[in-house]
């Protein structure tokens, strides 16, 4: 099978979040199960083109827009970890030679512009290459329009008249809405095909998400809990009974880690390598650790659990309930507390004051560090996760495997991960919190803390997190046979 993704993000090149981990784990798995796979993504300013190797071609991309036509060049790498994983990059110095991928806080003002390209050159690059899709694999609001555009503009095309579309809902908040009267006409489509009630057409504006679970054969989201929390609860984000309508064809897969990254056996990032038969390195990294944050010797004779996190600090991520509980934990317990992240300005402070405060035992750096972000799984004993709402999340999955264990809101793929350690049973993995408020967090940690110092029922909850398969090849091939159901709804 002929699979083209196409994505915002994808890791290692550009990576913001989650969606640009699975977008560079799947093409490695689906390579290995034998499939054909090209990602089409833009050439941001911030790429290293060094680092990993990016060639300039001399292949230059029509690309049109509304009335006229554009132009990207490509640039190509294999994917690290790949055989011969083709990344395609579009080189367009208006709309890609910036830095970042989204424009922080609130986005680039021409982001739907530089999306809606990004979509309509996935089709012209592929005939370019001459590489013929069974599948566009699209991701998020950024390509949605690739799915009206393959059903509209090339359907009827000798080379995609047998492709099919699937496409990828990884967090329902961010959903592209546009001023119809830039995107319709960037997009090809006339204004006569916007009006209430239209595909197109959502309180107003263009709804990029809307129209891609309108027009995609079938519709995937990241996990099975949040593919029934979008269906029936608040957090479908106003596209419920689209999504409801198009029930039949809309599934949850549950991402998965790609062990060749995450993995502390083989992990080059961390102090020492380690796993579920010997465990001795995960003392050795959080040994090493505290020593390089400078702290003491004689301060780490005291057994002191670390509570991890490595996190966007946003609302989404549960960072007010931090706020409200963190410094009585700091001070009520024996603990440290490492965070590597950023985000909101008034959370960047709260973090440095708490360093400010509580010296070597909150370990605190603002900022995106890869390095930093596997040596603070493997060096934390806790990993805290208490979400407002989390379509899938991965770090819980790289904590299990890591021996980190787990403290998360009963929320999406938390839900389908992560479960309360029982005493009598010895099940479970971690520890688990219902309602969104710091008291009800302040008690999971609670009960994870005394756990920690019960050492033959804490080795029984490392076990079970490290024992648990939540590889990428598993969703790898779920997603293969969802790739196969939608071909069956390509007319011969």
């Amino acid at each position: 099978m002929n699979i083209l993704l196409t994505s915002a993000e994808v890791f290692p090149f550009a990576k913001v979040g989650g969606l640009g981990d699975v977008c560079g784990a799947l093409p490695k798995d689906w390579e290995k199960l034998g499939h054909n796979v090209i990602i089409v993504m833009p050439k941001y300013a911030n790429i290293d083109v060094h680092k990993w190797n990016l060639q300039r071609t001399d292949i230059i991309v029509p690309v049109p827009m509304d009335w006229w036509t554009e132009y990207a060049r490509l640039w190509k790498a294999t994917l690290p970890g790949t055989n011969n994983v083709q990344v395609y990059f579009l080189e367009n110095a208006d709309y890609y030679d910036r830095w970042g991928v989204y424009g922080n806080p609130d986005g680039f003002g021409d982001n739907d512009r530089r999306f809606i390209f990004l979509s309509r050159a996935v089709f012209e690059t592929a005939k370019t290459l001459g590489f013929r899709p069974d599948i566009i694999f699209a991701n998020d609001y950024h390509t949605a329009f690739t799915m009206p555009m393959l059903k509209i503009h090339y359907r009827m095309t000798e080379f995609f008249g047998r492709t099919a579309g699937v496409y990828a809902i990884h967090n329902m908040v961010f959903q592209g809405q546009f001023d119809p009267r830039r995107a319709m006409p960037f997009a090809g489509f006339g204004m006569n095909e916007f009006y209430q009630g239209s595909w197109f057409e959502s309180h107003g504006v263009v709804n990029s998400m809307q129209i891609g679970l309108w027009f995609a054969d079938k519709i995937t989201t990241v996990s099975p809990r949040y593919a029934s929390e979008v269906r029936y609860t608040k957090e479908g984000y106003g596209l419920q009974s689209i999504i409801n309508a198009r029930g039949g064809d809309f599934l949850g897969i549950l991402n998965g880690v790609d062990y060749s990254v995450w993995n502390p056996e083989v992990d080059d990032k961390i102090y020492a390598n380690y796993s579920v038969n010997d465990l001795h390195g995960k003392l050795t990294n959080k040994y090493n650790f505290l020593k390089d944050w400078g702290v003491h010797e004689n301060d780490m004779k005291q057994d002191m659990p670390i509570i991890g996190m490595v996190s966007r600090l946003t609302d989404q991520k549960g960072i007010p309930l931090i706020e409200n509980a963190l410094e009585r934990i700091l001070q009520q317990y024996p603990v440290r507390f490492a965070l590597v992240g950023s985000g909101a300005d008034q959370y960047e402070d709260y973090f440095r004051y708490i360093r400010q405060k509580f010296g070597d035992r909150a370990l605190v750096y603002i900022g995106y560090n890869d390095n930093l972000s596997h040596r603070v799984e493997a060096a934390s004993d806790i990993y805290l996760m208490p979400s407002l709402f989390e379509p899938c999340g991965l770090n819980q999955m790289y904590s299990l495997k890591y021996g980190t264990v787990p403290v998360v809101r009963n929320v999406g793929g938390l839900a389908d991960t992560v479960h309360e350690y029982d005493y009598s049973s010895r099940e479970g993995n971690g520890f688990v919190f219902d309602d969104y408020n710091a008291g009800e967090m302040g008690y999971a940690l609670h009960r994870a803390i005394e756990a920690y110092f019960n050492k033959d029922h804490w080795m029984s909850v490392i076990r079970n997190g490290m024992m648990a398969n939540h590889s990428s090849l598993l969703s790898a091939q779920r997603y293969i046979d969802v790739f196969y159901w939608a071909l069956e709804k390509i007319p011969y």
